[in-house]
């Protein structure tokens, strides 16, 4: 482990560079003259689906003719034109994070879609950014090799709704009630509770399709999964609190394709199915194997590849085992941003969870590209298999620093080598 990690991991060395944090956005703030000032800002944050409900909120104010911004883990840009993040971080440094908005105050920009992370709050990162609307997706446990104990990151999340003038809830979700307490004016979604309730579901393998029935408006997604139904649902309510139309909201929500990394479907002509998506919580491992194997039924394998990240949250790793044991057919435990953690520490931990759920078949190929290979190499014919954590990102983080990484392309040039054989 290297010197600066070490340093990180002193007790109550967070709290301790906070004044730092905080003078360094104040700075960043002041010298771009508080570039947000004058913009509409929905401030997006959630332990799982802040990323694709962001995508949701661009789309609908792009097609709806807006001057639109958006800023989140996978891509950044204005209604004119997007660019990739290829960053290790949602929430951008203040410096970057300012400049990002300065440029866009010079593009004319009116909206902004802000994704932010429990670090950014924590770290006071959005100081100067006026937050209009706060929308949560959920919350489960995460990030606590930052915030220790759960209960301090529930709060650094809970900031963004202090900041809000409105908050949108997930009154399906346990936390809803700590979130509601902070926003003098909210709604909430939901499938069992809130006030937009999606009712009359059905999901499928191209997308969802409800209707929510306190306003009466039919929403189909061209994404699966039932955690799509709330990310469209959290848009929904956005537009209705800005005044879209239910034209707008439906159209919006609808021209939304698909996310890089997110349910990322790959086809390159072959008999199985295969999917790349950045889950690396136990909650969205819960959620995207859940509803993948009841949407292939029994019958059809699923084969799932994923590591867990080194210097992050120890505890998740026998859960993500877990969870993806209870799941799937066969597991492939690879890599993830090892970082400077011994690998096989790693997946053992996530081997232990996925063995004591009964997992049928795990084998352990630490290069995650090795991993790739075996794993296409083992799917038949009608198979679902789904290569998790990396999603969108750009690099591999190993022990000698970072590495150029595509998941979605060396799955597509593997792919497409066989098919040539």
């Amino acid at each position: 482990m290297s010197l600066k990690a070490r340093i990180s991991k002193l007790p109550g060395y967070n709290r301790v560079v906070l004044p730092y944090h905080h003078v360094k956005a104040w700075h960043a703030a002041s010298k771009n003259d508080y570039p947000a000032a004058g913009m509409r800002v929905i401030g997006v944050t959630g332990t799982n689906g802040k990323s694709t409900t962001s995508f949701m909120i661009f789309h609908m104010l792009k097609e709806a003719g807006y001057k639109v911004g958006l800023m989140t883990t996978v891509a950044y840009g204005t209604w004119q034109k997007i660019h990739d993040e290829t960053m290790h971080m949602t929430t951008t440094s203040p410096g970057l994070l300012n400049k990002r908005i300065s440029d866009m105050r010079e593009a004319g920009v009116e909206y902004l879609v802000l994704e932010v992370t429990s670090h950014a709050l924590a770290q006071g990162r959005v100081f100067g950014v006026p937050i209009e609307v706060a929308v949560m997706t959920n919350l489960t446990h995460e990030h606590l090799d930052y915030h220790r104990t759960f209960e301090r990151y529930r709060e650094a999340k809970t900031r963004l709704f202090s900041k809000a003038d409105f908050g949108i809830i997930n009154a399906d979700d346990a936390h809803a009630a700590n979130f509601a307490v902070f926003t003098k004016k909210h709604i909430t979604y939901g499938i069992k509770n809130g006030k937009l309730r999606a009712e009359s579901v059905k999901l499928g393998t191209n997308g969802v399709e409800y209707v929510i029935s306190d306003i009466n408006l039919k929403i189909t997604t061209q994404i699966p999964g039932e955690f799509n139904v709330y990310n469209s649902l959290a848009a929904a309510a956005v537009g209705q609190y800005l005044g879209l139309s239910k034209t707008q909201i439906r159209h919006g929500i609808a021209s939304l394709k698909g996310v890089e990394g997110r349910m990322a479907r790959i086809d390159e002509g072959q008999k199985f199915e295969v999917i790349v998506d950045y889950a690396h919580t136990p909650d969205s491992f819960e959620k995207l194997l859940g509803d993948m194997r009841r949407t292939i039924g029994k019958k059809r394998r699923l084969l799932v590849m994923f590591g867990s990240a080194g210097r992050r949250d120890e505890a998740k790793r026998a859960a993500q085992g877990a969870i993806a044991g209870k799941y799937a057919d066969v597991l492939v435990l690879t890599e993830e941003d090892d970082r400077d953690v011994d690998g096989n520490k790693i997946l053992n931990q996530i081997e232990a969870g996925a063995k004591k759920a009964g997992a049928k078949k795990i084998v352990k190929i630490l290069n995650r590209k090795k991993a790739i290979e075996f794993i296409l190499d083992q799917a038949k014919k009608d198979d679902a298999v789904m290569l998790l954590g990396k999603g969108h990102e750009k690099t591999i983080e190993r022990a000698d620093g970072e590495h150029a990484w595509d998941e979605i392309k060396i799955v597509r040039g593997i792919l497409k080598s066989r098919k040539k054989k």
